[in-house]
């Protein structure tokens, strides 16, 4: 039962009085337990919808950017290139197909 966990949780569970047996991972190793973190993350926003949620999935996202070797204002600005061009998702517009 191991999973991937917030770089500060291995010093909460010792300041419990607990040993956690940790390692650090490789490179590979990382990108997949990032993928299936944000998984995770997304269930539980989901099953939330607590603004906490939405901010552990943006801690994910962040980290998967970076580990892919992109900034964040990359991310950012590949985000409003799209959204500049394409559109966001403000007016709630719902596709059902074409005629």
């Amino acid at each position: 039962m191991g999973k991937l966990v917030r770089d500060k949780i291995p010093r909460i569970i010792q300041a419990d009085g607990k040993s956690p047996i940790i390692r650090t991972l490789s490179e590979e190793d990382y990108l997949q337990e990032l993928d299936k973190k944000l998984n995770e993350e997304v269930a539980e926003y989901q099953a939330d919808k607590s603004i906490e949620e939405m901010a552990d999935v943006l801690e994910v996202l962040y980290a998967i950017c970076e580990a892919r070797g992109h900034s964040l204002e990359e991310l950012e600005q590949v985000r409003k290139e799209k959204s500049d061009k394409r559109g966001a998702f403000k007016e709630r517009i719902y596709w059902e197909g074409n005629q």
